[in-house]
């Protein structure tokens, strides 16, 4: 785990705000929520970026027709900001789940967000979208070489959404590792601090844990 040294002050605004990136199969969203449970409901609140993809009928084919999931443009960005500024200032939000990519389970349900001390934001083009950026009071990246990534992300794409090889594999080549490498990768030596998860994240988890419990 790695660190950039600046001082991680207690804002002045009503909540202390993460951001957590990383790659597809990095292991970010299993980070962020295990972070939560070392919290109280009312300490801490997650909003994931996937609750923000645009509706199907919006998503961008490629040149071979097949929907690219993995962009920036995929996603209600503007939207996403806009809740989390508003939780962040003591508000509440209500959101749909994100499940349309999902056979296994298409129907969405509506969430109740409600503002608590800590704010986790969590998702694949946070950083790069300029109106979250701003907002995030500690930038986490979790990071995780290749070859481990493609192998959860085939374990996930298959028992999770019911991909086949072949799908996974194709969208590991042609959307999802170039768009890391020009959405997400850059900002890998900008963040606060870095979470190696080759093998398990647990010493960066403790650490951060014990920083954000300071915070409360």
């Amino acid at each position: 785990m790695s660190t950039n040294h600046e001082d991680f002050s207690t804002p002045t605004h009503s909540s202390y705000v993460v951001g957590i990136t990383g790659a597809s199969g990095s292991g970010k969203t299993s980070f962020a929520h295990r972070l939560c449970a070392a919290f109280a409901p009312d300490e801490i609140c997650i909003v994931s970026q996937d609750n923000y993809y645009k509706p199907f009928e919006h998503q961008q084919p490629d040149p071979n027709g097949v929907i690219n999931f993995d962009l920036p443009e995929s996603f209600h960005l503007k939207d996403y900001a806009s809740d989390i500024r508003a939780l962040r200032d003591g508000k509440t939000v209500r959101i749909q789940e994100y499940n349309f990519n999902n056979k296994n389970n298409p129907i969405s349900t509506s969430i109740e967000l409600t503002s608590t001390p800590i704010i986790i934001v969590e998702g694949l083009f946070i950083f790069h979208a300029q109106e979250l950026w701003e907002l995030f009071d500690l930038k986490v990246f979790v990071d995780v070489e290749d070859h481990i990534r493609l192998k959860r992300r085939i374990l996930r794409d298959n028992e999770e959404r019911g991909h086949s090889l072949d799908d996974v594999l194709y969208r590991y080549e042609f959307h999802v590792s170039p768009s890391y490498q020009k959405y997400i990768a850059p900002y890998k030596f900008e963040s606060d601090m870095i979470i190696p998860n080759n093998r398990n994240f647990d010493k960066g988890l403790e650490v951060l844990v014990a920083f954000l419990k300071s915070k409360l």
